[in-house]
C-alpha cells in the first residue's frame, strides 16, 4: 500500500495543504505538477510517463546515477541487521567507512565524524576549528554557499538567505571569491579558519583563479591559520579527481562531504581532519554527536559509493566525459550568443551563464520538453547547472546536446516574439 502513488494534482494538494503552499505555486507556475515515479540510472520518470536524464542530479547527490546497483544491495543487506545504530556498541559500517575515507582523503586527513546533510558536517568543520584554535574569526567569500543551518548560513554569501535570520552566528568576515590579498588582509590574531568551496557551485559554477587556492593555502600556513575546503558538492569525483582540492594542488586542514557520499540512495555527511587538529576532541569525546549521523545503513552506502567509484574509475569518467560535453555546449553558444554568456566548469559540474536573467526559467522548462532535468543555481539564477551522474555515457551525452540545441532554438523563438 505504501507503493500506490496518487494523480499529480492530488499529491499537488498535499503539499499546497500540508508541506509549503507558496511552493506548490511556484511549481504550478512552472509547470512541474508531476509526481517522480522510478528512476534507474540516469533516468527519472513521471506520472505521465515522461522520461528524462537527470542532468541535475540531485545537485551533485547523484554521482553514481540513480538506485546503483551495489550500493542498493549494500544497504539492503544491513536493512536486514541492524538499520539504525543503538549508539551504545561498535558499528562496523562507520568503522570501515572510516577507514575507507581516510584511504582517499588528502594529506593525512585520516578522522571523519558522519552526520546527515552537507550543512552538518559545515557545522562540525567550523566547530573543530574553532575548538582547535581557541580563535572565534571565520574568514568567508562573497557567492559562497555552505548551507542553511545558522553557523553554515553565516558562512553563505547571499543576502536573500540570510537576512531573515540576523543576528546570525557573529565573528563571521566576507571577502571576494578569488582574491587571495583579500584574504591575508583580513587575516588577525583572532582569525579561526578560512571556510572556501574550491569551485563555487551555488554561485554559478565560479572557478577560482588557477592560483588562487595554492596562494590561500600558502598564506594560511604562513598566518596559522586553518583551510577549510567544503567539498559538499566538487568531492567525490564531480571534478574530474576524486577531490576538487586534487585538482588545485592543495591539502586542506579540514574537508567536509555530503551529496555524492551516499551513493545518490542514503543521506550522509562528514567533516575529516589530521590527528593533530581531531585531538581538539580528545578532553570531551562527545561534545560534538549526532543521534543518527553515522548509522549503518548511510555508513554502508557510503562505504560501497567508494568501492564504486575507484572500481569504475568514475573521476577519470567524469574528466573526460566532461570535456565532452563542455565542448559541445560551448559550440552551441557560439551559434546563440543572444541566449548563452558563457559555459564554464570543471569535469561533470558544469555551469551555462545565460545572457539575462530572466533566461533560465523558460530554458528550464524547455529543456525538460525535449527530456532533461536541470536547474539554476541557488546564488545566481542566470546560470543553469549540469550535473548529471558520472556514469552518464556519450550517447546520453550526445542525447542532452541535441536537447541543448532544441531548447536553444524554442528559447531565441521566444525572446524574438517579446
Amino acid at each position: 500500500m505504501y507503493a500506490n502513488i496518487p494523480p499529480a494534482d492530488e499529491v499537488w494538494k498535499k503539499y499546497h495543504d500540508y508541506i509549503n503552499p507558496s511552493l506548490a505555486d511556484l511549481m504550478k507556475y512552472g509547470g512541474l505538477v508531476a509526481v517522480e515515479t522510478k528512476a534507474e540510472g540516469v533516468y527519472v520518470w513521471d506520472d505521465k510517463g515522461n522520461k528524462y536524464i537527470d542532468c541535475l542530479g540531485g545537485y551533485g547527490v547523484f554521482a553514481l546515477g540513480h538506485r546503483h546497483p551495489k550500493v542498493v544491495e549494500a544497504v539492503k543487506t544491513w536493512l536486514d541487521k541492524i538499520p539504525l545504530s543503538s549508539k551504545l556498541f561498535l558499528n562496523y559500517p562507520e568503522s570501515l567507512l572510516g577507514e575507507k575515507l581516510a584511504g582517499i582523503l588528502p594529506g593525512d586527513i585520516s578522522y571523519s565524524f558522519f552526520g546527515n546533510s552537507g550543512s552538518e558536517a559545515v557545522e562540525g568543520a567550523l566547530k573543530l576549528a574553532r575548538m582547535y584554535t581557541g580563535k572565534k574569526k571565520i574568514i568567508y567569500t562573497e557567492g559562497a554557499y555552505h548551507g542553511i543551518t545558522m553557523g553554515a548560513l553565516s558562512a553563505t554569501g547571499r543576502e536573500v538567505y540570510r537576512k531573515p535570520f540576523e543576528p546570525l552566528v557573529p565573528g563571521f568576515v566576507k571577502v571576494p571569491f578569488g582574491d587571495a590579498d583579500a584574504i591575508e588582509e583580513a587575516i588577525d590574531d583572532d582569525t579561526a579558519a578560512v571556510i572556501l568551496e574550491p569551485i563555487q557551485g551555488e554561485g554559478g559554477i565560479v572557478l577560482p583563479p588557477e592560483d588562487y587556492l595554492k596562494r590561500v593555502r600558502d598564506i594560511t600556513l604562513q598566518k596559522g591559520v586553518l583551510l577549510i575546503l567544503d567539498e559538499v558538492q566538487t568531492g567525490m569525483g564531480r571534478t574530474g579527481a576524486m577531490f576538487a582540492s586534487e585538482v588545485y594542488g592543495v591539502v586542506p586542514d579540514i574537508i567536509s562531504l555530503g551529496k555524492a557520499l551516499g551513493g545518490g540512495v542514503m543521506p550522509i555527511g562528514a567533516f575529516s581532519s589530521t590527528p593533530d587538529i581531531w585531538a581538539a576532541f580528545d578532553p570531551f569525546p562527545i561534545i560534538h554527536e549526532s543521534t543518527f549521523g553515522g548509522n549503518p545503513l548511510a555508513t554502508i552506502a557510503a562505504v560501497a559509493t567508494i568501492d564504486v567509484m575507484q572500481e569504475e574509475d568514475l573521476p577519470t569518467q567524469a574528466k573526460e566525459k566532461g570535456e565532452i560535453l563542455m565542448s559541445n555546449l560551448t559550440q552551441l553558444s557560439k551559434v546563440y550568443p543572444d541566449i548563452i554568456k558563457d559555459v564554464r566548469g570543471k569535469g561533470l559540474m558544469i555551469g551555462v551563464e545565460m545572457a539575462d536573467e530572466g533566461y533560465g526559467i523558460p530554458m528550464m522548462s524547455f529543456l525538460m520538453e525535449e527530456g532533461v532535468i536541470v536547474a539554476y543555481a541557488l546564488n545566481n539564477p542566470k546560470v543553469i547547472r549540469l550535473e548529471p551522474p558520472l556514469i552518464i555515457s556519450e550517447k546520453e551525452i550526445d542525447m542532452v546536446v541535441s536537447a541543448w540545441e532544441k531548447a536553444l532554438k524554442k528559447m531565441h523563438d521566444f525572446v524574438m516574439s517579446l
